[in-house]
């Protein structure tokens, strides 16, 4: 792991905030995901998470907290900024961070991880974010030197770790932070409520990613409804 960025110490304890939409939903607008951005910049956050060239490029022309992008496409194996071309794409479109699936899937060109991310810096100057499922995928990319090492997949695992609770996966946490406490760990995934993030932070997390419970309000009517019974 290199010197620290200025940047990846300036989000250091702070909340960074994913703003996503899902397709076909109302809100599925760069306009509106820029707008939703700024308003959780007001509110605090740190960073902004956001996914879609077209996105990326709305929410950097409207916040000044640093974009963390990256750009989905599929639902099946690595489906997170999958290649080199979806990388050097976010860059191009404003990110100042570029989140990467970490695991060591097959990937849809054929490079590793560690390829995408040594090809992705021979090209342009950017910061990386590995999205991990594993204790595995973090220390495969604390090797490779990337800038942040993220929870983001670990519920990924729920199938065949039925120990996992409905919150963020404070077990990997924990572990990341014990073995690389040097390192940025940041926690993503299933951080619905303030308590979650609270407490992602007290076990050790260098900042704390919250989306769903912020904003995606599909969802968080479903939870309401879910608890009155309708």
């Amino acid at each position: 792991m290199s010197e620290l960025s200025p940047l990846v110490r300036s989000i250091k304890g702070g909340l960074i905030v994913s703003v996503q939409a899902y397709p076909g939903e109302p809100l599925r607008h760069p306009e509106t995901m820029a707008l939703m951005a700024e308003a959780c910049e007001q509110g605090g956050a740190v960073a902004i998470r956001c996914q879609g060239l077209a996105d990326i490029a709305a929410i950097k022309g409207r916040v000044e907290v640093p974009v963390i992008g990256l750009w989905k496409e599929g639902h099946e194996g690595v489906y997170i900024t999958p290649t080199l071309r979806h990388a050097l794409a976010c860059v191009n479109a404003g990110s100042d961070v570029v989140a990467l699936d970490a695991t060591s899937r097959p990937r849809p060109d054929g490079r590793t991880f560690e390829q995408t991310v040594r090809e992705l810096r021979a090209r342009c100057d950017t910061l990386v974010m590995a999205d991990c499922m594993t204790i595995e995928d973090i220390r495969g990319a604390v090797r490779v030197g990337v800038d942040l090492v993220s929870t983001t997949l670990s519920h990924n695992k729920a199938a065949i770790d039925t120990t996992m609770g409905d919150g963020p996966d404070l077990a990997l946490l924990r572990q990341a932070t014990a073995e690389f406490p040097d390192v940025p760990v940041i926690c993503e995934g299933h951080v619905h409520t303030p308590a979650d993030a609270a407490a992602a932070l007290k076990a050790g997390a260098w900042a704390v990613v919250a989306g769903t419970g912020i904003t995606h309000p599909t969802s968080i009517t479903r939870w309401f409804c879910a608890a009155l019974g309708a």
